[in-house]
């Protein structure tokens, strides 16, 4: 700790060795911590949470807004694996805005192209909805890593097949024919 109260020097964050896999702790014959839950005191006989207004709600252009499909896409995909009450709500609800921002400002580029014109000049520019989707893509990974880090720590079963992220290009591709 430097005079100013600021820490400096120390481990870098991200840095030594990745966690491995629970599947593959147990395929190698460690043992491996299993978080056990306790049940609630009262089931309430839901399947899923229910998927709040913001995620369905009419958007200014009048195109329908995705998020709601993609959020419950990726919590029957987490539900299959029994990681559904490990994953923070917040944090698929979060995934599946992104998704959805991401697949707007996609439309966008396809509709008006990668060049915009400047407010002032008159001048080409590059068009915002480019840049604007390389940060809501740069979002989506980051949550999704997230997400995955999760079931990849405690899913005790190996799975084959797609997941909600390898599936948001192909909702792009059945937006743009109009196929929602």
């Amino acid at each position: 700790m430097a005079r100013d109260g600021t820490g400096r020097g120390g481990a870098r964050v991200g840095a030594g060795r990745k966690k491995k896999a629970l599947t593959d702790r147990i395929n190698d014959g460690g043992t491996a911590m299993v978080l056990d839950l306790p049940e609630p005191s009262e089931m309430s006989g839901e399947e899923m949470p229910p998927v709040k207004d913001y995620l369905k709600a009419k958007q200014k252009s009048g195109k329908s807004f995705c998020a709601a499909e993609v959020y419950e896409e990726t919590w029957k995909w987490l539900r299959e694996r029994g990681c559904d009450r490990l994953v923070n709500i917040q944090l698929v609800e979060q995934y599946a805005v992104s998704v959805s921002r991401w697949i707007q400002c996609e439309e966008c580029i396809s509709e008006y192209g990668f060049l915009a014109k400047h407010p002032t000049t008159g001048n080409a520019i590059a068009s915002p909805y480019v840049s604007m989707s390389q940060q809501y893509m740069k979002q989506v990974n980051q949550i999704w890593y997230q997400i995955y880090q999760v079931v990849k720590e405690n899913c005790s079963v190996e799975w084959q097949g797609s997941t909600p992220q390898d599936d948001v290009m192909e909702r792009l591709l059945r937006a743009r024919n109009g196929g929602m």
